[in-house]
């Protein structure tokens, strides 16, 4: 079944609304009951859903339970068939996910309707949770940051550069799944990563195909979709001359035996594996050389993975940080899945960046080395990894050095806080007992934040240098300080955004303090000499954007919606 978890997600986010509304027929008496469609529709939901839904609390998407109780099976259908359709006649239903989601599922109208059928079938044996009456009185915070994002006046001209070939079955959206832009040292040239398992080069500012995943690493899947498949690459500094080149993929749950994994009664997804490979010819195209794997990682869920490899882009050889490798490792949907003990746990890898030597063979498995000076090695406890170069991040999918030589780490929230922070050694960043600067119940609803409690400052937690809620967007996408030379407006601005909306965000580079948290102005983009914004140019579809930056310092953004990649070109304050 090719649909990504997106596809069900749309469908399936009505139940929000519809619990509120409690209107229409469940028509349950149409939903299957036999064991065999039910145990198809819970392997179609594992491979495709479970990213986004569990039973147990709302995620990325709302949990399911008792969803069939609640919906009907024929509208479901019906929308995911078409649900722009549903919008333009004007259903109640479909209108009210618009608004609330401010964006539109594609139609899959060529969806084979047995699958559908039997994700439902499935769904139909969760019902609804026994739901103890929330108080009127709770004292979770409604609106944590009641202040809103205002706009500078920054307008931004980008120019259109390419668009890479779709990668998607039959043209449906996102085109093509760009999240990573990067470049390779020396020769500077650019590379695109493409989530469903290709990267590119550029090359007179088209796209040639560099590396494709599905033939170099025959068990690569990229499903359930999200941040799942090809998951970030990163040159080695010294490539012209080593031709070592640094991936992330996922596969199936229990491919072959982690180097960190969990008990077997933990529901496992996929794996996450970092490779090393090697070239001996670093400028032909396409590439052409040996892997070996340096990492495997178990996942409770398809989100929330290793979405980030990355360099020190500042350290020179024979400092102490040059040819160390950078890994931002996510907490995999444990905390969201009811095991929040994975997370926020020196002794265990998810919710944290490693920093490793892959030329070293001091770890456990003699894979990769572990640099004597990362701040867990010597650590008071046994039990923690010398990997760990800090912790408690829900996925930090972004790692990003400033000028100054500072460390910065986008870290995507949960239910209410998207963060940008300031990386340090050793230090904790509250995942899952805080979201951003707030208090978090790991083991309770995750949509409720709190404010922080009198003795605070005996956690020992570090909080974001900036931060934003959901008011203003949905997951933040970082982010680089903006080191170029030809839009001299932007000098001394880290520019960063929201994924899904698009929003564009900077904070003034001068703002960047421990302790403290910059102000997020909004900045807009012209194309064509009119100012616009992402979210109305694509007419309040999930944009999906990424930013990438050259060896020059120039930014690029990229919109999986559509598959394409722009230029930052120049800019004036109106």
């Amino acid at each position: 079944m090719k649909t990504t978890c997106s596809i069900i997600l749309s469908g399936l986010l009505l139940i929000l609304f519809f619990q509120s509304c409690k209107s229409g027929s469940s028509d349950s008496d149409a939903i299957a009951t036999d064991s065999l469609t039910i145990s198809q529709g819970e392997i179609s939901f594992n491979k495709n859903c479970s990213g986004c839904h569990n039973f147990r609390q709302d995620g990325i998407g709302p949990q399911l339970s008792g969803l069939t109780e609640e919906v009907s099976p024929s509208w479901i259908h019906h929308f995911i068939e078409n649900p722009q359709k549903m919008i333009d006649t004007g259903d109640a239903r479909a209108t009210a996910l618009f608004k609330k989601y401010h964006t539109t599922m594609p139609s899959f109208a060529a969806q084979p309707v047995e699958e559908i059928d039997a994700i439902i079938a499935f769904l139909n044996t969760h019902k609804s949770k026994d739901k103890k009456a929330e108080d009127a009185n709770d004292n979770s915070l409604k609106n944590p940051i009641p202040d809103s994002i205002q706009y500078s006046g920054l307008v931004v001209n980008i120019k259109a550069i390419t668009r890479f070939p779709a990668s998607s079955d039959s043209g449906k959206t996102p085109l093509a799944r760009i999240t990573k832009l990067d470049y390779q040292p020396k020769t500077k040239d650019l590379f695109v990563l493409d989530l469903r398992g290709k990267l590119y080069k550029m090359v007179n500012d088209q796209p040639v195909e560099y590396m494709d995943m599905h033939k170099l690493q025959p068990k690569f899947i990229n499903e359930p979709g999200l941040a799942t498949g090809f998951g970030s690459f990163a040159f080695h500094p010294d490539f012209a001359k080593n031709g070592l080149l640094y991936t992330t993929h996922t596969e199936p749950a229990k491919t072959a035996t982690p180097d960190f994994g969990f008990a077997d009664s933990i529901k496992q997804t996929l794996q996450w594996v970092l490779t090393e490979w090697k070239t001996g010819k670093p400028g032909t195209v396409p590439f052409a050389g040996t892997g070996r794997e340096l990492l495997r990682i178990s996942m409770v869920e398809g989100i929330h993975g290793v979405q980030e490899i990355v360099f020190n882009p500042q350290a020179k050889p024979g400092s102490s940080d040059y040819g160390l490798l950078y890994i931002g490792i996510g907490d995999g949907g444990a905390v969201e899945a009811g095991y929040p003990f994975l997370a926020h746990d020196p002794a265990k890898p998810w919710g944290s960046v490693f920093r490793i030597d892959p030329a070293g063979r001091n770890s456990a498995k003699g894979k990769y080395g572990i640099p004597a000076q990362n701040p867990f090695v010597k650590n008071h406890s046994a039990n923690a990894l010398g990997e760990i170069y800090a912790y408690g991040f829900r996925n930090p999918h972004r790692i990003t050095w400033t000028s100054s030589g500072l460390i910065l780490v986008s870290n995507v929230g949960h239910g209410n806080i998207e963060s940008v922070n300031l990386l340090e050694p050793g230090h904790d960043y509250g995942w899952p007992i805080r979201e951003g600067k707030f208090v978090v119940n790991p083991s309770g609803n995750l949509n409720k934040i709190y404010s922080l409690p009198a003795d605070d400052s005996s956690y020992h937690i570090t909080y974001p240098i900036a931060e934003y809620d959901h008011d203003e967007g949905k997951a933040v996408t970082g982010g680089y300080e903006y080191t170029g030379k030809n839009i001299p407006a932007l000098k001394g601005k880290f520019i960063f955004g929201d994924i899904p909306s698009g929003r564009l965000f900077f904070i003034n580079m001068a703002d960047i303090k421990q302790g403290k948290q910059a102000v997020i102005k909004e900045w807009k983009i012209s194309i064509d000499g009119a100012t616009e914004t992402f979210s109305h140019i694509y007419n309040k579809g999930r944009v999906d954007m990424h930013f990438g930056k050259d060896a020059d310092g120039e930014l690029y953004i990229l919109t999986k919606l559509d598959g394409k990649m722009y230029k930052l070109v120049g800019a004036a304050t109106k």
